[in-house]
């Protein structure tokens, strides 16, 4: 019988964050004031981060120590398993070695608690106690929840009406952790009430929802924004997932050939895939594909321009892949995945031909993730399910060429909450959404010319 379950002791829990900017080639351009247009000041952003994370957002330093008290929390759940999909493969009549590294096991069922958890815990050391964030499907919104109820911070959460409609349980998961979420764009902020004079019937967007949670943070001294992907920082919190993925690896006695995840803003994706970067840098035969959906298709129609991180230009412009900060994707279910925007160190790598974007509509994804149900029995959320795509259409690949390869995914988060979604798939509700290419156009245009 297979071992399909790697699994570390509590003792193989990685002590420091991975930072990849110690090992990039190429300098991260710096993120510009939105007034001046010019490198942006720390002032800047202390209006709504506190120091430690500020440090960390700049560092080029390659290990930075995890603290106990956050090591503490992240061993609820951590380390995750790293899963042989044997009967995936089975399915699929495939050479390939499929592993998924398991991130659904943590309490709020998904990869964001990596970050949460430590975010929550530097603006506690700091002196701050209320948080305010955004979130899409709401896998970030109840992972800040969680984070804030178990280190005694109070939580606001703006979610995306579209998602905040489509998925009411992820929204009552995070007042059980005692957080309130409102809809975005909502009346409560200058920047919601703007957009729901241009448009009533607004579903919103993760550009839209940030806009109003950086608005409430920045009227308060007591009040701090708190974001789950794209930043640096973000990134950096995700790479135990990499990291616990290498010892497994080496555990069950195979090497990385290819390495696939999702992206919305890039966190999941980068937490496996940024620690094996350097190896790829140094001439290892590493394949590192990120996947998007047709509908929001950041990565593979964007451009690398700096732009707003958030639809009413209040955050600094990062040079990033972009479809412009006022693009507002079509309401597909994939809300996670919902952002115009990509990571700065995801959106470099891109640009250099270190990782490979690809996109799906959303058919083919629950598709995929029926199939991964059928066979491995747990129900991917919607987001994770495009990383399945590329997943089996890899492993067929490996069978029509006779080659034995080791592909490992990022399982994202479940789908407990996405079973709305799942009926509209399984009584052919759902719709494939492609944006007209004059849409993008017109959103590119509002971008600042800065080089």
């Amino acid at each position: 019988m297979v071992d399909r379950r790697i699994i570390l002791s509590a003792a193989d829990m990685p002590r420091k964050w991975y930072n990849l900017a110690a090992d990039m080639p190429w300098k991260i351009p710096p993120y510009m004031d939105p007034d001046t247009l010019e490198p942006v000041g720390p002032d800047k952003l202390a209006a709504i981060f506190p120091p430690p994370l500020l440090e960390q957002e700049v560092s080029t330093q390659r290990w930075i120590d995890i603290p106990e008290d956050v090591l503490d929390v992240l061993s609820i759940w951590r380390p995750s398993p790293l899963v042989r999909a044997t009967r995936l493969e089975a399915a699929l009549d495939t050479p390939a070695h499929i592993y998924y590294k398991n991130e659904s096991v943590s309490p709020p069922g998904s990869h964001k608690p990596n970050t949460a958890v430590a975010q929550a815990y530097f603006n506690k050391v700091s002196g701050i106690r209320n948080l305010t964030t955004e979130t899409g499907a709401g896998q970030w919104g109840s992972a800040l929840a969680f984070a804030c109820r178990l280190l005694d911070l109070q939580c606001k959460v703006y979610m995306v009406k579209v998602s905040y409609e489509q998925k009411p349980y992820r929204r009552n998961l995070m007042q059980v952790w005692g957080a309130e979420c409102v809809a975005s764009p909502s009346n409560e902020t200058e920047s919601g009430r703007a957009v729901l004079a241009r448009d009533p019937d607004c579903l919103g967007s993760l550009g839209i929802a940030i806009s109003e949670a950086v608005e409430v943070a920045a009227q308060s001294p007591d009040i701090n924004y708190s974001l789950g992907s794209v930043l640096n920082h973000v990134m950096l919190h995700q790479s135990v997932i990499g990291l616990e993925t290498q010892k497994q690896l080496e555990k069950a006695g195979e090497s990385a050939d290819i390495l696939i995840g999702c992206c919305g803003g890039g966190s999941n994706f980068a937490g496996l895939a940024f620690p094996f970067v350097p190896q790829k840098l140094e001439g290892k035969d590493i394949q590192i594909i990120a996947t998007e959906p047709t509908a929001c298709p950041t990565m593979t129609r964007g451009q690398y321009r700096y732009d707003y991180g958030d639809t009413s230009k209040m955050t600094p412009l990062i040079k990033m892949m972009t479809l412009g900060h006022s693009f507002v994707p079509a309401g597909i279910h994939a809300g996670g995945l919902r952002y115009h925007g990509m990571a700065p160190m995801v959106s470099l790598l891109i640009e250099n031909g270190v990782m490979e974007p690809r996109s799906y509509h959303q058919n083919a994804a629950f598709q995929a993730a029926i199939t991964f149900a059928h066979t491995e029995g747990i129900l991917p959320a919607p987001e994770t399910s495009h990383a399945i795509v590329a997943t089996i259409e890899e492993a067929k690949r490996c069978k029509e060429e006779g080659v034995e390869k080791c592909i490992v995914m990022n399982f994202s988060g479940h789908g407990h909450f996405d079973l709305a979604a799942y009926d509209k798939y399984l009584n052919e509700g759902l719709t494939d959404h492609v944006h007209p290419g004059e849409a993008i156009d017109a959103a590119m245009a509002e971008l600042p010319d800065i080089e």
